[in-house]
């Protein structure tokens, strides 16, 4: 596999995204405003009940931790999903089909365009939340509950195997579907799974320690490499250029 070929591929991707503001608007609005409405939401509760037991808050804020792997879930998902699709629809993708380059090549490139916008959109917005978090929560705890240990597996790991979980089903889904809303559609179910696990760490039934959290992303890696290795044996290029007219 040649890397050069699937950045160029990637930085074509790039510059058009970067010409899609809504694209643009959706990638950047939703993590920063869960990243200044979390800490708000915690700010409101201390200032109507001060007496909250740290033990309490420090569970909210651990659930809160948690949408930073469902972000990277949901946030690319309007760029991978017109990934093949959006340049079917605009007749940019044959040229690139017909080239030389590997399948393998162009899903990679493909997904890299989709990843770093949503890692950086992820990351600015953890930033925000932490600064926010530490500057409402330091009275309660007497000290800085941002940087944790917890919050580096979710940074570190989780986030970005689930924003590739996330591409790699919507690059599937684009390939096999002829309109960009339901390869958008089919892409968006990808942050159920991720989803489920927070509702059930609301209910107790599991607990976002960080053994579990690296017990997961462990589970999510197995997932991800799977998934790229089905997403380049499920690619024909032949079948887009001859049955997508």
């Amino acid at each position: 596999m040649d890397l050069k070929i699937s950045w160029i591929i990637a930085s074509k991707d790039l510059k058009e995204f970067l010409r899609k503001r809504t694209v643009i608007y959706t990638v950047v609005a939703f993590p920063l405003l869960l990243s200044v409405l979390f800490p708000v939401i915690i700010d409101y509760s201390l200032r109507k009940n001060p007496g909250i037991h740290a033990a309490a808050l420090t569970g909210v804020i651990g659930a809160f931790t948690w949408f930073y792997v469902i972000i990277p879930a949901i946030v690319p998902t309007p760029i991978a999903s017109y990934s093949i699709v959006g340049e079917k629809v605009e007749e940019s993708l044959e040229p690139l089909l017909a080239t030389p380059a590997r399948d393998g090549e162009i899903l990679l490139g493909k997904s890299v365009a989709a990843f770093l916008p949503a890692m950086v959109a992820t990351y600015v917005g953890a930033g925000i939340f932490m600064t926010l978090m530490d500057s409402v929560t330091y009275k309660t705890f007497g000290y800085l509950y941002f940087p944790s240990w917890s919050m580096a597996v979710v940074l570190l790991i989780l986030a970005p195997l689930s924003a590739i979980l996330s591409i790699e089903l919507n690059v599937i889904a684009s390939a096999h579907v002829n309109d960009v809303r339901s390869a958008s559609q089919l892409g968006g179910l990808m942050f159920l799974p991720f989803m489920g696990i927070y509702l059930a760490s609301e209910i107790g039934a599991i607990s976002l320690t960080t053994d579990n959290l690296l017990i997961i992303g462990a589970i999510v890696a197995v997932i991800d490499l799977f998934l790229f290795r089905l997403s380049v044996a499920t690619f024909r290029r032949e079948e887009i250029l001859t049955k997508w007219k």
